[in-house]
């Protein structure tokens, strides 16, 4: 049986209920589709730290650190002293391990922190309702997508032993597949981006000048409507990437937990 191009996303857990498909293939609806995919996973991954983190605790954290300013702000954020407070967070004694789970959340306190005062997600918000069927009767979270050579299934089916940070571990894959996949239908000129930031080794006294660039910058030279302020999340997950700071959770750091952790 031949399977349709096709871009999907449901998920069914507890309070959270969304079903999705897009079948018109057009390249610009792809990548609204899957901003909205990221969107999602983003702000449900949260919940499904709480078992490895303080997630309030968090929270509390990134309002403490916030600033009107986003030099200040990313400067707290990569402090010695925050990295201790997120340490002191995390709910793991094993030294290793207990890493592992720290520089996963600190994409959690970096997105946190900057909400409000720099784009950390793309326009048009997150996926909301069910408009087709669940593939599954049970709790799962499941992304599928082909578009000519591009095929990817990412799947979690859910019951009383999957650990919850496993589910974190899928939706942060997630968003790194549409992460990776939006410029490429927005038409969004990365490379270009990444050309405005030649910095290598930077230092405490170096971060005032890559957020003068990163404020500088005219996204509208690397994309065009309706993808301009998706440019500036790439441009902004650029700059931080220069100073050390992650805006995305990552996968193997979470899926390396699950394998020492068992």
């Amino acid at each position: 049986m031949r399977v349709e191009d096709h871009v999907a996303f449901t998920a069914r857990h507890l309070d959270w209920e969304v079903a999705k498909k897009l079948t018109e293939m057009e390249d610009e609806k792809i990548a609204l589709f899957l901003s909205a995919v990221s969107n999602s996973v983003n702000e449900r991954i949260p919940f499904y730290f709480g078992e490895v983190l303080d997630v309030e605790g968090l929270t509390s954290l990134a309002e403490e650190l916030r600033r009107e300013n986003l030099t200040e702000t990313v400067m707290l954020l990569k402090s010695p002293g925050t990295a201790r407070k997120l340490g002191a967070l995390v709910k793991e004694t094993d030294k290793k391990l207990k890493k592992l789970l720290v520089d996963a959340s600190r994409a959690l306190l970096v997105r946190e922190a900057l909400r409000g005062i720099a784009p950390v997600d793309y326009p048009g918000g997150s996926l909301k309702g069910v408009e087709v069927e669940f593939p599954f009767e049970g709790p799962h979270v499941n992304f599928t997508a082909k578009h000519g050579r591009w095929i990817v299934v990412k799947r979690l089916i859910i019951d009383e032993k999957t650990p919850m940070v496993d589910v974190a571990r899928l939706l942060a894959s997630i968003n790194e597949t549409a992460t990776l996949k939006i410029p490429a239908y927005a038409g969004i000129n990365i490379e270009g981006i990444e050309k405005e930031f030649p910095f290598k080794k930077v230092k405490k006294g170096d971060i005032p000048k890559v957020i003068e660039a990163y404020e500088a910058l005219e996204v509208e030279a690397f994309a065009e409507e309706p993808f301009i302020e998706h440019a500036r999340v790439f441009a902004l997950r650029t700059a931080l990437g220069k100073i050390g700071l992650p805006l995305d959770v990552p996968s193997k750091n979470l899926e390396k937990y699950l394998e020492k952790k068992v």
